[in-house]
């Protein structure tokens, strides 16, 4: 069993909408094989908890334009460390990057297929965490310093 075009298309306006909002990180599991409650997991990151509130509400703003979808359930969003949003076809986990290290869900689903995203939120996986960026998610500075010396 594979993910279904609805999820596919859920995946990827969700994707582009976290990308938009400057995610880091954003990628898609097929869990259809392991899981029968939803086909895909999306998983995005942000640094601070205001930026993960941003990102889940874009989300929900775009699927519910473009493809008239609301989720079932939300949680998460008074902490706005971790908001889930279920859309039973899908599951979207925005974390925060502290989160999103600790409980290492990349890892905990690395074995399922990776999903197909748009290009915005593939270039997501290359802009380093903690690295400051300009509106266009391009890194104006890196996360730290180390590095920044050559010390040979």
């Amino acid at each position: 069993m594979t993910v279904t075009d609805l999820s596919q298309q859920l995946i990827t306006v969700a994707a582009q909408a976290a990308a938009d909002k400057l995610a880091h990180n954003i990628i898609a599991f097929d869990v259809s094989e392991v899981l029968s409650i939803t086909d895909a997991f999306l998983i995005a990151s942000a640094n601070n908890d205001r930026q993960v509130k941003s990102i889940a509400e874009e989300i929900e703003e775009q699927l519910r334009e473009k493809l008239d979808m609301k989720p079932v359930r939300r949680e998460g969003e008074r902490e706005g460390r971790w908001i889930l949003l279920d859309y039973l076809d899908i599951v979207v986990h925005v974390q925060h990057s502290e989160e999103r290290s600790f409980y290492s869900l990349d890892r905990l689903w690395k074995d399922c297929p990776e999903l197909p995203l748009p290009e915005d939120a593939l270039a997501t996986r290359n802009r380093p965490e903690g690295a400051d960026t300009d509106a266009a998610g391009n890194v104006t500075a890196p996360a730290d310093n180390f590095g920044a010396e050559d010390y040979s």
